[in-house]
């Protein structure tokens, strides 16, 4: 118990302290910006936004703040250590320097499976030739560890990962379909716990009363060691990050469907790493296990993807409705995303043009009958309000030109897009 509420203070020295709250600060700025662009993109295509940038902003902090907690107190009670010279750190660095390139490079699989490989290159030189190592990497810990962030990262996902999620569409079966874009991170404090030497100097070492269930996982190498030696829990901050795009799913289905298979591919690099215990073969099989399993994760949800059916698709029956914002008239009187607007002042709707020029030429109510998910057909009165009804539709047809291609990592050029097309 004295090691976990250790581990927490630290995790609280990581909030409050100068330094580390001026790295949180830096982390809210960046995620500011990134979310004021994703709420212009809504305004843009909605009229305004669903969520407000500091919303978005708070949520991913405190979140992530959340997450580490819980993150160093799971790796605390499994005994989860690492010797000063292990190089853990950088991938830490790794992944916040990621957050100025691409996020697909965050993925702890693929850094952890690099410095994993390291580690085993150099222990069996070490072995061969009886050089020193300068850096001595303990799979089983580090394996552990990025198991334990993956089941941090599928929480994450599934309470937030459709938060601030952007409207988007494609074309699929020559027919426009409408879907959505997420795109989250999340900055989290871990606390590690540190092995060092007695001639170390750390202002934060404790010396350990060892119960008999602590360490559940390398027990035995740690055990040795703790009796000549001291341990530190030192704060280091990790960015999370979650990008994806769904045509085929609703967008809460889409983040707990994703979210759930990390947490579960977290759950298997946990059990994978204990093999790391028993032999050099065993850590070469967890390292090959962290980013071939990841890959075949994520080819799986892309190929579900590709083969499901589209949700949002407008056809000769009507015009489907893919978001709806918040108290617009259209929200207020009840209608959703996934309803397809059948009728409108009583006409058959040919496009989406009729719903606009409906909205914009009366400030009167109009009777709006839509066909709902279950195959309802419900008529509702909706008055226009600043002569919008507060809908996104899905259009059957658009111009060539005013086609444009988006890069999902790249906010800031939809946004010129967008204002070039107004």
């Amino acid at each position: 118990m004295d090691l976990i509420i250790h581990s927490l203070q630290s995790i609280a020295i990581a909030i409050i302290e100068p330094m580390h709250l001026l790295m949180i600060l830096i982390f809210g700025i960046i995620f500011y910006f990134k979310n004021v662009r994703i709420v212009s993109i809504q305004k843009m295509t909605l009229g305004e936004g669903i969520n407000t940038p500091l919303e978005l902003t708070l949520s991913q902090i405190v979140l992530g703040i959340l997450a580490g907690a819980i993150g160093t107190v799971i790796l605390s009670v499994l005994g989860v250590t690492f010797s000063e010279n292990s190089g853990i750190e950088f991938i830490f660095m790794i992944s916040i320097l990621s957050l100025f390139y691409k996020k697909k490079y965050i993925s702890y699989a693929y850094s952890g499976a690099i410095l994993g490989i390291i580690g085993i290159c150099l222990k069996i030189i070490s072995n061969i030739s009886g050089m020193k190592l300068f850096m001595n990497i303990n799979i089983l810990s580090l394996t552990t560890f990025i198991g334990v962030m993956y089941v941090l990262e599928g929480i994450l996902i599934i309470i937030d990962g459709n938060r601030g999620a952007i409207p988007v569409f494609t074309k699929k079966d020559d027919k426009i379909v409408g879907g959505f874009s997420f795109s989250r991170y999340w900055p989290v404090p871990i606390a590690i716990l540190m092995i060092f030497s007695n001639s170390a100097s750390t202002t934060d070492s404790v010396y350990l009363n060892v119960s008999s269930w602590w360490p559940i996982v390398n027990r035995s190498e740690t055990l040795a060691i703790l009796a000549t030696t001291m341990i530190a829990a030192i704060p280091l901050y990790g960015i999370m990050g979650y990008g994806n795009v769904t045509f085929t799913q609703e967008k809460k289905v889409k983040a707990l469907r994703c979210g759930g298979a990390i947490l579960v591919y977290g759950v298997s690099i946990m059990l994978i790493a204990q093999l790391a215990g028993i032999n050099i073969l065993g850590e070469i099989f967890a390292i090959i296990y962290l980013p071939l399993a990841y890959e075949l994760i994520m080819r799986y949800e892309t190929n579900v993807e590709k083969k499901g059916e589209c949700l949002y698709v407008s056809d000769d029956e009507g015009i489907m409705v893919l978001e709806v914002t918040p108290n617009s008239p259209a929200y207020e009187v009840g209608i959703k995303r996934g309803d397809k607007i059948i009728e409108i002042n009583g006409q058959n709707i040919q496009s989406e043009v009729d719903i606009f020029k409906a909205a914009k030429d009366t400030i009167f109510n109009i009777p709006i009958k839509i066909k709902n998910n279950s195959g309802q057909v419900l008529e509702y009165i909706v008055q226009p309000r600043n002569k919008r009804l507060g809908l996104l539709l899905v259009p059957k047809m658009v111009k060539k030109e005013d086609i444009f291609e988006i890069k999902p990592d790249d906010l800031k050029n939809i946004i010129d897009e967008l204002k070039n097309k107004k």
